[in-house]
């Protein structure tokens, strides 16, 4: 196998700048992409997000997923796994949608609907993120200004496609690329046993905490970030631990 190409994939209502933190700290010797399938809307389910992501990223390929890039990622190992080398799976979640989530997601899509989510997603920067990022002020305007931005048509598909998504935990255990799963310690929107349950699931696959952190973990941490990825990169595929 010739080296895979590292795509990075950001979460719901993100783009770019979720993983441009952790860009400088991830190694040489591999092409690096960040894909957005999410954000084209043609794109309403994960199903077609995942081959979206696969026909625009050819060749073999390590996808680094966060949270909904997660969702993104399993499907698409699901879909071609042929093609994965390799998933990094950053705050994520293998479950179907609960039935108390799908109640609350379709209240926040009415808002996003209406244009009337500023203050939704203001209230959400307590839950997305550990205290210490919360009360950090450019940290949380770059994540208002990426999420806002993102605008309520985009933000309300792309929940209805989180709140249809797979179940993934169906296929993982047939997984056989290597796989790291990372996780805040004090992740609320995906709790620490959800990353848990991943690691469970997939034969070999390694779990890490990335301490006093929440969901927003490469934003919050990006060098720890980064340098968990790099070091787990070199030791699976050779390649040198930085930029």
């Amino acid at each position: 196998m010739n080296q895979p190409s590292l795509v990075l994939v950001p979460g719901l209502g993100c783009d770019e700048r979720l993983w441009l933190p952790v860009a400088a700290h991830l190694p040489r010797g591999m092409q690096v992409t960040i894909s957005l399938p999410h954000m084209d809307p043609a794109e309403r389910s994960i199903e077609a997000m995942a081959t979206r992501l696969l026909a625009g990223n050819p060749g073999h390929l390590v996808l680094c997923g966060a949270s909904m890039g997660g969702i993104i990622a399993m499907e698409a190992l699901r879909q071609a796994p042929d093609r994965i080398a390799g998933l990094v799976l950053c705050g994520t979640n293998a479950r179907p949608e609960s039935a108390e989530m799908r109640a609350l997601r379709e209240s926040a899509i009415e808002m996003f609907e209406a244009g009337d989510f500023e203050d939704l997603i203001r209230a959400n920067v307590a839950m997305a993120f550990h205290a210490d990022g919360a009360a950090d002020p450019a940290l949380v305007r770059t994540y208002l200004d990426m999420v806002l931005g993102a605008g309520g048509a985009q933000l309300a598909r792309q929940n209805r496609a989180i709140t249809e998504r797979p179940d993934a935990r169906l296929h993982l255990p047939q997984c056989t690329c290597p796989v790291l799963v990372l996780c805040g310690d004090s992740d609320q929107l995906t709790p620490p046993e959800c990353a848990q349950e991943i690691a469970d699931l997939v034969p070999h696959a390694q779990l890490q905490w990335v301490g006093r952190c929440g969901h927003m973990l490469t934003m919050e941490h990006p060098q720890a970030v980064g340098a968990s990825i790099a070091h787990w990169l070199t030791r699976q595929y050779g390649v040198g631990e930085t930029q």
